[in-house]
Parts: structure tokens; C-alpha cells; sequence
């Protein structure tokens, strides 16, 4: 470790790493875009180690030139030597093996003056090293993880985009044909159409909100009694509320199965929104309590003794104070009546009663054409992440509001 802090070694190793990072991410990328091949080479390594090494010669240069010094050196190094971070296959346009050339030269010296900003040539102080590998593993952290999220999604996205003929002649061929125009989305349109999605979605939504109104009604007053009533065997209620999820669901699943047929509840949408709940109540539970606890109890017993009762204190104080843990706790139940799977492929048969994740299930057959599953799939991801995405700022501050007591 102590060999790598100077500058002289530090600016090199971390430049080839990151170089390489970035040619792997823009091949990737481009691959997906374009349909053709572009791959990552070791020539990144070396290349990478030079625009490193002369991140930290030039470090005086004025701020916004070196980025743009580096990239052009690269590009006609890469242009008159052939001596490229990327290997591209001969079928890429002109278009396409420059704008991958720019982007894989244009983020490596982006990156690279970031990560090198205020490293000397000569001997590092320990402050200064760490803060460049660090700087370096947080971009990695963020190319790394968008990727994970963003590429099935891409995938997902532009597999349903895709007609029969196109998926048959090349399943990994993800770019798009812009000039069918409107005719991009006919998957959506014959999933609507002739595939009763609509149906779907309209029962995941009512059984998520009707999921969302039954936990909160059983929740509140049992996470308030907890939180502020006095009653024997009160701590091990408290500390038992999430025991429930020590049994795995695959383990109740046949038990439910046979009291829902027994009492005739399976194959109902009653039946769903009856077992959804006990699924749910019990982390709502377990996150009210913790906000509730949280809240001054001075101001309650200031409503008890200007005569308020019981009941009243909760619906006029505390629920009011509440509003950021009842918005995340809404958010979090509705997600999880949303996603639910097992319960509603075991219970329900008939297809007019499917909900969205049962629809789902039901086009992964042969008979069903790929896009069609991937289009189903887009229509129930879509507004659960664009609900999510608006409201987390309040479920941000319902799952830290009651960490603090006071």
C-alpha cells in the first residue's frame, strides 16, 4: 500500500482501471443502442494508465481544458494508430463507431479529472490517496449499480417495443426501428385489447388501496396501544409483531389453500383482499410504533386534560403529526399488495379475477409472444416506480422520523 501512494503510481493504476470501467460500460451501452458489437479491449489498460499519468503532469492547466486536451490526444491517437479502448465490429455506421470512440475518450478524461483532482506527482499524504480511491470506487459504485437496475429494464423496455419477425431474426438485436412510428407500441395495444389487461390492472388497484385502508385501520390503534398504552405482556407483543415473517409464505401457502376452498373464499377477489392484509400488517405495525414513540407525549396528555378523549387525541394529534409515517407506510403496503404473486397465482383460477401479477404469470406460455410478456411487464413496473420515485421524500422521512426519540 505504501508503494502506491505517490502520484507517479497512483495516477496510472487508477486511470487503467477507470479507463476500462468506462470502455466496458460504453460498449455495453452502445451494443444495446445500436444492435452491433462493440466490446472493451486491453489496449484500455495502457491508454488509461497514460491519461492518468498525464492527468497529474498537467494538473496545472487551467480546469475545463484538460478534460478536453486528453479526450482530443485520444481520439487522434485512436484515429491515426487504430489504437482504441473499444474493438468495433465492421457492420457499426460511421455514426456509431465515433460516438462510441467520443464517449469512451470523453468520460475516461472526465472521470479521470475528477478522481486525480489535487494529486501531486511525488509522494502522497494519506488524506490525499484515500480520497482518490475513493473518489474512484464511488463512480465505479454508480456505473455499477445504475447498470444493474437500468439494463433488464432497458431490455424489458425494448423487448416489448420489438415485433415477432424482428425477435425471431435477432433476440439480442435491442435498437429500434423509429420509423414504424406509432406502430412501436402495438404490443400495448393488443395486450389491452385482447388480452383483458385492463381488467388486471384495475384489480391490483382496488385490492392495493382497499390493502392500504384495512392495514392502516388495524394498524394505527394497535401500534398507538403499543406505543403509549400500559398493559400486561405489553414488550413481548412489541417485540413478537414481526415473528410472523420468520415462517416463510411458501410454508402457509398449502394451510391457506385448503381453509380458503373449505370456506369458499379462493377464487374470490374477498378472499385476496382478506389474506393480503395479515401479510402487511404486521411491518405496519412495526413502523408506526416506532414514529408514535417518537412523537412528544406531552402534547397528547395536553389533549386529555383539555378533555379530549382517548380516540380523539388520535384522530385530532396524533395522526396529524403522523401524516409522513401514515404516507410511507400507505407507500409500502400499496408496493407490496402491488408485487404480490404467490398468494394470488395459488387462490385465483379465473381469469376475470386475476390481479396484475397473476395476469402477468399467465402470458408466460408459449403460445403468448415474447413481447407481449415484456409489455405486461413494463405496464406493472412503470407506475409502481413512477409512485414510488414522487413520494419517496415521505417515506424517506417516515422511516427516519421516529429513529429519534424527542
Amino acid at each position: 500500500m505504501n508503494a502506491m501512494r505517490f502520484g507517479y503510481v497512483t495516477g496510472p493504476v487508477l486511470g487503467a482501471l477507470w479507463c476500462f470501467v468506462i470502455a466496458t460500460t460504453v460498449a455495453v451501452a452502445m451494443s444495446f443502442a445500436t444492435g452491433a458489437g462493440f466490446r472493451p479491449v486491453w489496449l484500455s489498460l495502457p491508454l488509461g494508465a497514460l491519461m492518468g499519468l498525464a492527468c497529474l503532469r498537467w494538473g496545472g492547466v487551467a480546469r475545463p481544458v484538460l478534460p478536453a486536451a486528453l479526450g482530443a490526444a485520444m481520439l487522434a491517437l485512436a484515429a491515426l494508430t487504430g489504437l482504441a479502448p473499444l474493438a468495433i465490429a465492421p457492420e457499426a455506421s460511421v455514426a456509431a463507431r465515433w460516438t462510441g470512440l467520443l464517449a469512451a475518450v470523453l468520460f475516461t478524461a472526465l472521470g479521470l479529472w475528477k478522481i486525480l483532482d489535487r494529486t501531486p506527482e511525488g509522494a502522497l499524504t494519506r488524506h490525499v490517496f484515500e480520497a482518490a480511491v475513493i473518489r474512484f470506487l464511488t463512480g465505479f459504485g454508480y456505473i455499477f449499480f445504475t447498470a444493474i437496475v437500468l439494463i433488464p429494464f432497458y431490455v424489458m423496455v425494448m423487448t416489448s417495443l420489438k415485433n415477432q419477425a424482428a425477435l425471431v431474426q435477432n433476440p439480442l438485436d435491442f435498437s429500434l426501428d423509429l420509423s414504424q412510428g406509432w406502430g412501436l407500441f402495438r404490443s400495448y395495444v393488443e395486450l389491452m385489447r385482447d388480452y383483458n389487461f385492463g381488467s388486471y390492472l384495475w384489480t391490483s388497484f382496488y385490492v392495493s388501496v382497499l390493502t392500504v385502508l384495512i392495514t392502516l385501520a388495524f394498524a394505527i390503534p394497535g401500534a398507538y396501544a403499543v406505543a403509549r398504552l400500559r398493559f400486561r405482556g405489553q414488550k413481548l407483543f412489541s417485540r413478537s409483531i414481526l415473528l410472523i415473517y420468520m415462517v416463510p409464505m411458501i410454508v402457509l401457502a398449502l394451510p391457506i389453500y385448503i381453509a380458503f376452498s373449505m370456506t369458499g373464499l379462493r377464487n374470490t377477489i374477498f378472499g385476496i383482499v382478506l389474506i393480503y392484509p395479515v401479510t402487511t400488517i404486521p411491518v405496519a405495525l412495526y413502523m408506526l410504533q416506532g414514529y408514535f414513540r417518537g412523537l412528544p407525549s406531552e402534547v397528547e396528555e395536553a389533549g386529555l386534560m383539555d378533555g379530549l378523549s382517548r380516540l380523539k387525541v388520535i384522530w385530532k394529534i396524533t395522526l396529524p403529526l403522523s401524516l409522513p409515517a401514515l404516507a410511507s407506510v400507505s407507500l409500502y403496503v400499496f408496493m407490496i399488495a402491488w408485487n404480490e404473486f404467490l398468494l394470488a397465482f395459488m387462490l385465483l383460477d379465473d381469469p376475470n379475477k386475476f390481479t396484475l401479477t397473476r395476469g402477468i404469470a399467465s402470458l408466460n406460455s408459449s403460445e403468448v409472444p415474447r413481447q407481449h410478456l415484456m409489455a405486461g411487464s413494463v405496464i406493472a413496473t412503470v407506475p409502481i416506480m413512477v409512485l414510488f420515485l414522487g413520494l419517496e421524500r415521505f417515506m424517506t422521512k417516515g422511516l427516519t422520523a421516529g429513529s429519534v426519540k424527542g
